[in-house]
């Protein structure tokens, strides 16, 4: 997945007088000094009246939902050590069902965007034993039900431990790098359909499922990485799938732990298909298996028997363009072991339906021309759904309830912005994360009922902090494109704005498939954006066909096999509405930057577009869709094979030799997910067309670009380029 990986920051909040202070680069990316209070959620504790954290101390303690006080301190900073003597520093940890063991996961190393090895432990609560699950590093350690087991992936195989007797049992003798991988994804199931540890407990325990990946008919990629410990590179080769490439053969199984057997499910004859999830029903021996055509227009789900591996369709969602990946973990089963409740683009908007376990329709739980966003919770006690929805606007988002018959529809949120929520265990209180585009986070304790108990945190420090600063109050439009759509958009104008003066524009774009920019939340326009409006730029982002919370029609007809010529289209059409509109706007003046998919359309603006942006900065851009994996490129554009000229059409590349203006072109070597190749092909491009531009590559940096002094860097680089060439 295509993400603009940024560190979103802040706007202005606070109604306070201005000190005209200055942002410069150092305060926001080396001194932090925009940065907000985050509250990372709550692990809600089984009774659903408490919650642990680790406080300041470094204590795991408990606290109450209602008051907020701790009520227990479950395990002390110290007492925890291992075996050499040395204190245990938790990276991360979960409880067993019965929250009488903690796993702990230390000494992190991140793989991908998702995955990381650790030093996993298990700490008994009662015995207060430590037992570590296994000497080498280890992926996706995790409690069986009881919590008598754990198991986990070491070296792509899987493997369980016993806590009572200390044995651990290897369940599969294949795994090898970049040939088999068991138990976890490969690379582009993780980077695609978002998840990494791919098996998972029945629900009594006795029982493991799990994926097995063969790999070795996959091309390979090789990254070199630079170091000052040796004259030649390090080769890091893995994996990878690009457009109308081999993927991975995808196989699920079930391990028996009481028998030792395994058995194969039934996925059907076809291997050039996916299966982006698996999860088991409320039934020890059901599981549900997703299957998905290469094409990605239909899934299905099939559930399959754990003993004998035969299978039955149990419900098939078809599309005439393709099924949203994101809807793949919007699926419950209930556990009266009848129903189960799914989300689907069915209508034309993203609604939530009950099904009963014959794959029949019961009620349409939400309706209308809106989309839901998220499943937040479900009460099976009182019958009840919770979710999130862009109801009153695509830029908001509210939390709702609605009962499983789909009426009392209720809205339980009340102000207008952006509401993020976590319910407790038993769904009786949600930790609301509200803020507005020009308000930082407030974290609240409400009940279920949306009546707020107590404030967790208001950034009260950080508006003050801003109120030192003579900062521009974010506002939103709407921009009609070419055949009359009205855009969203967001503006930010200098805070000494004169309208009878002439201002340069930096459009800010990513604009790729369902995502959206534009929302009333805060970090929305971030304080970069907020520096160069302080030093006289307008800046404009707009949200162009193709993204996301404006119904499906809106989302997927017009860009399906020509991914990013009518989001181009629409930026060029926002951009001369704006110059013919405001009469403040420099027409000669108007710029365009974008990350990843928006390094792409930044790409495509000074050459498709050169006509109307004549300044750009592309950042890890893709350049052509044939160097994408196929996963994510396969379900807009199919393959090269098929739509040739879709993918030329669309391709910056072929385009080289309509650059006129100023361009700046940035990637880091070590991307594994866009790779540099993308810069280095669409650099030979433009120097074979005869045409200036300039470069910046960061070795050994992946997507994100990042650490160290290197955002500092980065953003000083393109900051100085927008001042000396906007």
């Amino acid at each position: 997945m295509l993400y603009l990986l940024l560190f979103f920051t802040c706007l202005s909040a606070v109604p306070l007088f201005a000190q005209n202070k200055q942002i410069t680069i150092a305060d926001i990316y080396k001194n932090h000094t925009f940065q907000a209070e985050n509250i990372a959620g709550f692990n809600s504790m089984k009774d659903g009246r408490y919650y642990t954290e680790i406080d300041d101390e470094g204590n795991l303690v408990k606290k109450s939902f209602v008051t907020g006080n701790t009520t227990d301190t479950l395990v002390r900073a110290d007492e925890i050590k291992t075996p050499d003597g040395k204190t245990l520093q938790p990276d991360n940890y979960q409880f067993c069902k019965d929250e009488s063991k903690i796993l702990i996961n230390t000494r992190i190393h991140h793989i991908y965007r998702r995955s990381y090895s650790a030093i996993s432990y298990v700490y008994d609560l009662k015995t207060k034993k430590l037992y570590q699950v296994s000497p080498d590093p280890v992926l996706h350690a995790d409690f069986s039900p009881d919590g008598s087991k754990v198991a986990y992936v070491r070296n792509n195989d899987l493997y369980y431990r016993d806590l009572t007797t200390g044995k651990e049992t290897r369940v599969t003798h294949d795994g090898r790098r970049n040939h088999i991988i068991n138990g976890n994804c490969d690379w582009v199931y993780e980077e695609e359909f978002e998840f990494t540890r791919a098996f998972q407990w029945s629900p009594q325990g006795d029982k493991i499922a799990y994926y097995r990946f063969d790999e070795s008919r996959v091309p390979l990629y090789t990254i070199p990485f630079y170091t000052d410990t040796s004259n030649y590179p390090t080769l890091y080769t893995y994996k990878y799938p690009k457009a109308g490439e081999p993927n991975s053969i995808v196989t699920i199984h079930v391990f028996d732990l009481n028998t030792g057997k395994k058995q194969n499910m039934d996925v059907g004859k076809n291997t050039d298909q996916y299966i982006p999830r698996i999860k088991w029903t409320t039934d020890n021996n059901t599981l549900c298996i997703f299957r998905m055509n290469r094409l990605q227009n239909k899934l299905e789900l099939l559930l399959d028997n754990a003993a004998t591996g035969q299978s039955r369709v149990l419900y098939t969602d078809t599309d005439k363009w393709y099924i949203d990946e994101t809807l793949l973990d919007d699926l419950f089963f209930l556990k009266d072991g009848k129903h189960f409740i799914i989300v689907n683009e069915g209508d034309g908007w993203q609604h939530a339906y009950l099904y009963d376990m014959q794959g029949h329709q019961i009620h349409k739980l939400t309706a209308g021309h809106w989309d839901v966003d998220k499943i937040a919770g479900i009460d099976q006690v009182h019958s009840r759904l919770y979710f999130t929805a862009a109801y009153h606007s695509p830029m908001d988002r509210q939390l709702f309830s609605v009962n499983f018959n789909g009426k009392k529809l209720k809205q339980l949120t009340s102000k207008r912005g952006w509401h993020t929520v976590q319910f407790n265990a038993d769904q009786t209180y949600y930790l609301d994360n509200y803020s507005n585009i020009n308000t930082p986070p407030v974290f609240t304790i409400c009940d279920h009922t949306g009546k707020v108990i107590r404030q967790l945190q208001d950034n009260l420090a950080l508006r003050y902090r801003l109120s030192e600063y003579d900062l521009s109050k974010a506002r939103f439009l709407k921009i009609p494109n070419a055949e009359g759509v009205k855009l969203n958009a967001y503006m930010l104008m200098p805070s000494d704005f004169d309208s009878t003066k002439k201002y340069p524009v930096l459009f800010m774009n990513y604009g790729g498939p369902g995502s959206q920019s534009v929302k009333d939340s805060w970090g929305t326009a971030f304080i970069w954006q907020q520096m160069l409006a302080e030093k006289g730029y307008i800046i404009v982002c707009v949200d162009n066909t193709g993204t996301g919370f404006r119904g499906e029609v809106f989302k997927k007809k017009y860009t399906y096999l020509q991914l990013g010529w009518k989001e181009i289209h629409d930026q060029m059409d926002a951009a001369r509405w704006l110059y013919h509109h405001y009469s403040y706007v420099d027409s000669a003046r108007i710029g365009h930057w974008g990350w990843s998919f928006g390094g792409f359309m930044s790409c495509l603006a000074i050459t498709v577009g050169t006509d109307v942006f004549h300044t750009a900065i592309a950042v890890a851009p893709v350049t052509d869709w044939r160097y994408y994996d196929n996963i994510y490129t396969e379900r807009y554009m199919r393959t090269p094979q098929e739509n040739p000229k879709g993918y030329d059409k669309t391709s910056p590349i072929n385009y080289a030799k309509k650059l006129k203006g100023k361009f700046l072109i940035i990637h880091g070597t070590g991307d594994d997910n866009v790779h540099f190749q993308n810069s280095t092909m669409f650099s030979e491009a433009l120097r074979q067309a005869d045409k200036q531009f300039a470069q910046a590559y960061y070795p050994n940096n992946n997507h994100g670009i990042y650490g160290g002094n290197t955002r500092m860097q980065l953003f000083t680089r393109m900051t100085n380029f927008i001042l000396k060439n906007l």
